[in-house]
């Protein structure tokens, strides 16, 4: 069975998806859509930048995923291929919903403008970051962010690969938590570019008003599998909304959801998306899943 993986916020870069469009009619049929839809132009944000304004939250949620729509487009077209199951990490999730065909692509537009917003407003005095913790087990990560959340919250909330764990809190949390997991044995502890504590509990009332504004959108059952970053399991039109709402909240289990993808029988991958982020974590997960990224597979 052959899976289609999709990469989260961070991926975007200036200039991504133009060359899309000069080879492809599809794919400026695709960017126009959703700048008609969203009343402005994320095709030009996505082709031109300036790369602090694809930065923020509420354009690289959409930058990214639009590029993945197309990314997935382009393989049915073109190669007529589908997946067997997808997906994706954090943002990824809502580009493997889209590919399952549980959601129209409009209403994905709506869903991930909405949640960029919230995430992008959910913390304006700035008191919440993220790290990235390299070189070091989750065990220990988890064991010296639950000793400084006694002083100061943090927590690791994206287990991305072995070796690779995100953290999330607030920042002076996030200042011990460095010097502490240095001194455990991480090799680099890095702070990460974003507006909030993603994927905390500092993300609390942004996730019940995206969790509210979900329930205004009409699900459908998938055509393939889908995997859900919070459970690792199975994700279809009855659970949706729920596993949606904690995803802002909660950690994304990315390390188990690759392991659910093997035992589910996935022994090849498409990384459908900007950039091969998601084939190093991969490679580091499983080494036995053969990725490929989907450009090129569409090499004429």
């Amino acid at each position: 069975m052959k899976a289609f993986l999709y990469p989260g916020q961070g991926s975007q870069k200036v200039g991504m998806g133009k060359d899309l469009v000069e080879e492809y009619s599809l794919a400026g049929e695709v960017y126009r859509e959703a700048d008609e839809f969203l009343g402005f132009s994320i095709s030009n944000i996505s082709f031109e930048g300036p790369e602090d304004v694809l930065t923020k939250t509420q354009n690289a949620q959409l930058a990214i995923l639009i590029y993945s729509h197309i990314a997935t487009k382009l393989l049915s077209t073109e190669k007529k291929i589908e997946p067997g199951i997808t997906a994706g990490h954090s943002l990824g999730e809502f580009s493997a919903i889209l590919a399952s065909g549980m959601v129209s692509f409009k209403d994905m537009l709506k869903i991930v403008k909405k949640r960029g917003e919230l995430m992008a407003a959910a913390d304006p005095e700035g008191k919440g970051g993220m790290a990235a913790v390299l070189g070091l087990d989750d065990d220990k990560v988890k064991q010296v962010c639950a000793e400084i959340s006694k002083e100061k919250y943090v927590e690791p909330v994206n287990f991305n690969s072995p070796g690779q764990v995100v953290i999330s809190g607030l920042k002076e949390g996030i200042d011990l938590a460095e010097i502490k997991l240095k001194e455990a044995g991480a090799k680099r502890v890095l702070k990460l570019n974003v507006s909030g504590a993603f994927h905390s509990k500092l993300m609390e009332k942004a996730a019940d008003e995206f969790g509210a504004f979900l329930g205004t959108v009409e699900f459908h059952k998938p055509k393939c599998g889908v995997i859900a970053n919070v459970t690792a399991d199975k994700l279809d039109e009855k659970n949706v909304r729920e596993l949606l709402t904690l995803q802002m909240k909660r950690p994304v289990l990315w390390s188990d959801s690759v392991r659910a993808l093997k035992k589910s029988g996935v022994n090849d991958a498409i990384e459908a998306g900007f950039g091969n982020v998601i084939s190093g974590l991969v490679k580091k997960i499983d080494g036995s899943i053969q990725m490929v990224s989907w450009n090129q597979l569409l090499v004429k």
